[in-house]
C-alpha cells in the first residue's frame, strides 16, 4: 500500500482534511526508471466504460441510484461487487464488512453482531453480511462510504437500500431498450472465505445469469475476481467472458500464484489467457503516475487478453500530480486527460467513478482517431 493512500486512512479515521492537503502539495510525478517497449496502440475491442460501483462519483456506491444514473450517462457497463447474505442470497456490497457503507451501527437489534474475522489474511472487527439475512439487510440503508473527499453523496445517506444482484439485473434488463444494450460486470468477493463458511457464490452467479439468459461469451457480462482457482472453476462453469483482476502488489487470496507481478509477465499473461478473456489490472500497472508506460497492455494483447484498467476517479487526491487543479483534495482535476492517455496506449476499456466524463473521454479520443 502506497504512502498517500495510507495517509488517506489515516486522515479519514481521524476526519482531518488538512493532511491530505499536505499530500496534495505539487510534486513530481513519479515514474519508472526506464521506459517499457514496445506499446500496443490499437485496442482489441472497441473501448467500453464500466462504471465503476455505479456512479459512485455522485451517489453511495453500490445502490440502484448510483447505477441508474450511471446508465443515464452512457455507460457501457455498470459493476456490482457481490457479497453473500447468511441465507445465500447475492447482494451488492465493496466488502462483506458494512461498518462504513451502511447505518448498521445505528441498528441498536444488531448490536450484537459485531464482531472481527480474519479475511483474506487481513483482521476486521465490524458488521458483516454473512451474519444477517437478507430481510434483515433491506432494513439498513446506504451511506456513502468516503464523505471526506465526497461530501455531497452525504446528503443521499439513509435513502437507498442494499440492492440484490437479481434487482440489479432487472434494472439492466429494464434499461437496456431502444437499441441500447447494458452490460453487467459483476465481482466475486473473497469466493475462497465464503467457500471456507460454506457459502460459496460462483454456482449462485451463474445459475442467476443463467436465468436472465447471459449463457456465452456473446451476453453482456463479464465476471471478473482477484482470485485465480475460482475464475478456472467458473470456466468449467459458464461460457461469459472472465476478466482476472490485479493489483500493483500483492498476490491472489488463494495463493494461486506468488504474485500479481509474475502475473503480469509474458508467461504469466499466456496463462490466464487459457481461463480468462481479459485483464483488469490497477492502473499504476500500466502507467505509473501518468509517465512512463509499461508494456503490460501490449504483453496482454499478444497473449489475446483485453486490458481493462481500475480506478479512474476525478478528486484530485486520487489523481497524478500533472492532472490535478489545485491542492484541494476533493477538488476535481483533469480527469478526462488522464482517461485519454491511457486510451492513447490501446487499453479495451476502464473502470470510472464518474460514467459521464469517462463516456466524454472515450467518445473524444475515438473522434481524434477517425479519418478526417
Amino acid at each position: 500500500m502506497n504512502s498517500i493512500v495510507k495517509l488517506f486512512r489515516t486522515s479519514l479515521r481521524k476526519r482531518n482534511l488538512v493532511s491530505l492537503a499536505l499530500a496534495l502539495a505539487p510534486a513530481a510525478a513519479i515514474g519508472q526508471t526506464a521506459p517499457v517497449t514496445p506499446l500496443s496502440p490499437s485496442p482489441l475491442s472497441a473501448p467500453i466504460v464500466i462504471a465503476h460501483r455505479g456512479v459512485s462519483g455522485m451517489r453511495p456506491e453500490h445502490t440502484l441510484a448510483a447505477y441508474q444514473l450511471a446508465i443515464d450517462q452512457g455507460a457501457d457497463f455498470i459493476e456490482p461487487d457481490l457479497v453473500p447474505t447468511r441465507d445465500g442470497v447475492l447482494v451488492a456490497r465493496h466488502e462483506n464488512d458494512i461498518t462504513d457503507t451502511t447505518d448498521v451501527a445505528k441498528h441498536p437489534e444488531f448490536a450484537a453482531r459485531k464482531t472481527t474475522k480474519v479475511i483474506d489474511g487481513e483482521k476486521h472487527t465490524g458488521w458483516f453480511t454473512e451474519e444477517f439475512t437478507l430481510a434483515e439487510l433491506k432494513t439498513l440503508r446506504a451511506r456513502e462510504r468516503l464523505p471526506l473527499l465526497r461530501p455531497d453523496n452525504s446528503k443521499y445517506d439513509g435513502q437507498f437500500e442494499i440492492p440484490t444482484f437479481a434487482e440489479i439485473v432487472a434494472l439492466v434488463k429494464k434499461r437496456s431498450v431502444g437499441g441500447r444494450t447494458i452490460g453487467i460486470y459483476p465481482e466475486t468477493k473473497h469466493p475462497t472465505y465464503f467457500a471456507s463458511i460454506g457459502l460459496p457464490t460462483g454456482e449462485k452467479l451463474v445459475a442467476q445469469l443463467n436465468a436472465a439468459g447471459w449463457k456465452d461469451a456473446n451476453a453482456p457480462v463479464f465476471i471478473q475476481s482477484f482470485e485465480v482457482n475460482n475464475l478456472k472453476a467458473l470456466h468449467k462453469l459458464t461460457r461469459v467472458r472472465l476478466i482476472q483482476l490485479m493489483d500493483a502488489s500483492g498476490a491472489p487470496a488463494d495463493g494461486a500464484a506468488p504474485s500479481y507481478a509474475a502475473m503480469a509477465t509474458p508467461e504469466g499473461l499466456k496463462a490466464i489467457a487459457a481461463y480468462a478473456w481479459g485483464i483488469g489490472p490497477n492502473k499504476d500497472m500500466v502507467m505509473k503516475g501518468n509517465d512512463l508506460p509499461s508494456s503490460i497492455v501490449a504483453d496482454a494483447h499478444k497473449a489475446g487478453l483485453r486490458v481493462h484498467p481500475w480506478t479512474f476517479r476525478a478528486e484530485n487526491f486520487f489523481l497524478p500530480s500533472s492532472m490535478r487543479v489545485g491542492i484541494n483534495p476533493r477538488g476535481h482535476g483533469r480527469l478526462s486527460d488522464e482517461i485519454q492517455r491511457y486510451l492513447d496506449l490501446g487499453i479495451d476499456g476502464f473502470f470510472t467513478d464518474f460514467a459521464g466524463i469517462g463516456v466524454e473521454a472515450r467518445d473524444a479520443r475515438a473522434r481524434l482517431s477517425r479519418p478526417q
